[in-house]
């Protein structure tokens, strides 16, 4: 137990799922005008990135800024609809999950499998691997071969994480299924696949191949980018919670191991409030569109510490779990157990 949750009690699982339970009916009225405001301001942005295109792409580039904004937010809703909360019926969860799928070019089946196992272990040091940012601790850092301290801290640096990864995520890593997807899921990737190629030859035939590569490179580059930031600081801070199997606990891991991250309103609005990361991973059934009110609607969720935009940046020099201090720490750290070694 983390010493944050000793010094306050955290609810039974009877006792918070009380307190949740009125936000985790979805509002059919309020998916579809997030649908509106979201996906035709996106297909606007996009046709008026075509038009900029004879103008200066200079003016492409600022305009994919924003396109790229909206599809973080269309990834929130393909997010809900993989947790099953956006819509009541499974069915229209799946249609609009496959549509925003396509937008935000990840496979919907195979991603819902990955990111449920995800909030299944997060913070659980001994099922670490699937759907999370690697993560070792000190003492395995220490003990890893050469080979192994030089690709990690490859993948830990921001360079690689914010600026690499985003296209090397989106375009070519989703279109491949993990090895341990089976049978629909793993499927899924497939149909996808083919779903996205047919979506390209129509924008390329449309606004021609290279207009569209234009358009959409740069485009899943701010998203992916975005969207990667988001995850990451959502379970990459100095006091977030991991614990051993044996003594992992669920409530534990969702409240104290995902951030509130307390963003100014237009970036909470364009990350579909999943800020309110503590809520969405105690009960991924609460649909985006309800975190803020549930969050607003008792003080056990208004008792954490929120992360600010500005203390956020922090987290970018954090590496490595400390299993003495508790805390996500740089590397610089490790001069410091070397020495008292």
């Amino acid at each position: 137990m983390t010493e944050s949750s000793a010094r306050r009690p955290l609810p039974s699982i009877a006792e918070w799922k009380e307190i949740v339970a009125q936000f985790q009916v979805p509002s059919v009225p309020r998916a579809v005008w997030q649908m509106v405001n979201t996906l035709v301001p996106y297909f606007v942005t996009w046709y008026l990135m075509y038009l900029s295109l004879a103008v200066s792409y200079w003016l492409t580039l600022g305009l994919s800024l924003l396109a790229g904004l909206l599809i973080v937010r269309t990834f929130i809703i393909f997010h809900d609809c993989c947790h099953c909360s956006y819509f009541k019926s499974r069915k229209a969860n799946e249609i609009v999950g496959f549509f925003t799928g396509m937008l935000t070019l990840t496979p919907y089946g195979h991603w819902r499998w990955q990111h449920n196992v995800h909030h299944a272990t997060s913070g659980d040091l001994d099922r670490r691997g699937e759907g999370d940012i690697w993560t070792l601790t000190v003492q395995e850092y220490l003990e890893a071969s050469r080979w192994k301290k030089f690709a990690y801290r490859l993948a830990r640096n921001p360079v690689i994480l914010f600026v690499v990864a985003p296209l090397a995520m989106f375009v070519i890593y989703q279109r491949f299924p993990s090895s341990g997807a089976k049978g629909k899921d793993r499927k899924s990737v497939m149909t996808m696949n083919i779903a996205l190629a047919l979506w390209a030859a129509l924008w390329s035939w449309l606004f021609g191949w290279q207009n569209y590569l234009m358009m959409q490179l740069p485009v899943t580059m701010v998203a992916g980018a975005a969207g990667i930031w988001m995850f990451y600081v959502q379970h990459q801070y100095e006091d977030v919670y991991w614990e051993t199997h044996d003594e992992w606990n669920y409530t534990t891991a969702a409240l104290e191991g995902s951030s509130f991250y307390k963003l100014p309103k237009i970036l909470q609005w364009f990350t579909g409030n999943i800020g309110y990361h503590h809520i969405h991973h105690l009960s991924s059934k609460i649909p985006n569109y309800h975190l803020e009110r549930c969050h607003n609607s008792h003080p056990l969720f208004q008792s954490i510490e929120p992360l600010t935009f500005w203390k956020s940046l922090k987290c970018a020099s954090l590496r490595l779990w400390d299993e003495e201090s508790r805390k996500l720490v740089g590397y610089s750290h490790l001069k410091k157990v070397k020495a008292a070694a």
